[in-house]
């Protein structure tokens, strides 16, 4: 009996598969915990529907981190503070700074999270930071870092 899952089941497949069970296992296992249903002509267009309608959605976003990336890209954020001998910063400017930085300056919302640092900037001078937009979509942008 072919049927398609609903949940990810583990050694048997993931959701949206359509998969050949046996009569039994299908029947009185998959179908009554809500597992899996029967693949009939209509359940099978309705997937194949969701499935067309996910992928754009999907490329719709891709296309917005693309062109959010590329004005990200453009952007360049100047911090002022204090720095002792040899341009070392009292302190130092972590992702958090300058994501709030990009929010009050070019009024961006990003999450500190996506902004990737080895280390907080603990120099003057000016640094590429990357900041992961969307999977497999990253832009660099410049932190300028003067005395005050």
């Amino acid at each position: 009996m072919k049927v398609i899952l609903l949940k990810d089941i583990k050694g048997t497949g993931k959701k949206g598969d359509i998969i050949n069970a046996s009569d039994g296992h299908a029947r009185n296992y998959l179908i009554p915990r809500g597992l899996a249903k029967e693949a009939t002509d209509g359940s099978v267009k309705e997937l194949e529907h969701q499935n067309a309608s996910k992928q754009k959605k999907e490329e719709e976003q891709l296309a917005e981190a693309k062109a959010l990336a590329a004005r990200i890209s453009t952007l360049d954020v100047t911090f002022k503070t204090k720095a002792g001998e040899g341009g070392r910063l009292f302190g130092s400017i972590t992702n958090k700074d300058i994501a709030d930085m990009i929010k009050t300056k070019h009024k961006l919302d990003i999450d500190k999270k996506k902004i990737a640092m080895d280390q907080p900037i603990r120099t003057l001078g000016t640094t590429n930071v990357t900041i992961k937009v969307y999977p497999k979509v990253s832009a660099q942008m410049k932190v300028h870092v003067i005395e005050e």
